[in-house]
């Protein structure tokens, strides 16, 4: 495993991280016993950086991963989860409960901090509710003990344009950007370390987007992304590789990126994403995928408020 280092936090995370929203049954239903035996699995193959969020699962994330750490001692990982978002279209960023937020998931996480925690999802509220009652929250956590680090999350690039100037953040992070279709996460990488600001990329495989089966209905990516990029998973499979083993290699070689996250509640394929990283890569199959994804190439989706979306709007997509 190789690890590099989070901005100016200091720390050394996986170059391939755990994502747990897996283990709220967010793409699927999973067992407990499956649950403990991913997240112990990619711990003992060398992941040492883990997030989750209270929306996963609406707390059933949380809870699956506390049960899964409570006997790992605490420094063998660094942690992270989230507040201000907690159903598909419930926010509360106001100061006390961002605070009451984090109490509740510390209690579910068995542990009394997390090293990282971020406001999810920020586009969806105004700039004003986050710089005046979120991160003065953030900030008294902080000096409390409770968190070590500050961060925010978000899906449009344009919102950390917006928002890095205006505050005082120790990470991000970035999801559906830095992957076989999207790498448009790279255009905001000058700008990310211009402020020191330890970068988490997540989602390698874009939601689900690129896979062999397609994706679900609620997936927000237009429809062309998704006809194009299950071509490409079917490209691969012609060729005797998954898809998935790619897009990892792709997310996690550019060593400017600290950190991609991945998430399962699947034990072996949490082992397999770790030793694909460790594979030589074909690039002759590499070149030919991306090929096949140009014409969609750095599409994206609306998400939040239309400030942040300006580009996607004035596009049609």
């Amino acid at each position: 495993m190789k690890y590099r280092r989070l901005g100016k936090t200091g720390i050394e995370v996986s170059a391939l991280s755990f994502g747990a929203s897996s283990l709220g049954s967010v793409f699927r239903e999973v067992k407990e016993e499956a649950c403990m035996r991913t997240v112990h699995t990619a711990l003992d193959q060398g992941i040492n950086f883990i997030d989750v969020s209270p929306y996963y699962g609406l707390t059933q994330a949380e809870t699956m991963l506390g049960k899964a750490i409570k006997t790992i001692p605490r420094d063998r990982y660094y942690l992270s989860t989230k507040a201000g978002r907690y159903g598909a279209d419930v926010f509360d960023f106001s100061k006390q409960r961002i605070i009451s937020s984090l109490e509740d998931s510390l209690r579910r996480l068995h542990t009394d901090y997390v090293d990282i925690l971020f406001l999810h999802d920020i586009e969806f509220v105004p700039a004003a509710i986050i710089l005046e009652e979120a991160l003065p929250a953030l900030e008294q956590l902080k000096q409390e003990g409770k968190i070590r680090f500050k961060g925010i999350c978000g899906l449009p690039l344009e919102l950390f344009e917006a928002m890095l100037p205006q505050i005082e953040v120790d990470a991000i992070i970035s999801y559906c950007h830095y992957s076989l279709n999207d790498s448009s996460l790279v255009n905001l990488l000058p700008f990310i370390e211009q402020y020191n600001i330890g970068l988490v990329n997540a989602s390698p495989l874009s939601m689900g987007l690129l896979s062999i089966d397609g994706v679900p209905d609620w997936h927000p990516a237009p429809d062309e992304v998704k006809r194009v990029c299950k071509q490409a998973a079917q490209y691969c499979a012609e060729h005797g590789e998954l898809i998935a083993k790619l897009a990892i290699q792709y997310s996690t070689a550019n060593e400017r990126i600290p950190t991609t996250l991945v998430s399962t509640a699947n034990p072996d394929n949490i082992r397999n994403n770790i030793a694909y990283m460790n594979e030589p890569v074909n690039h002759e199959l590499m070149e030919a995928v991306l090929e096949i994804l140009k014409p969609v190439a750095n599409q994206t989706w609306v998400s939040g408020r239309p400030e942040y979306n300006q580009k996607i709007m004035g596009s049609g997509a």
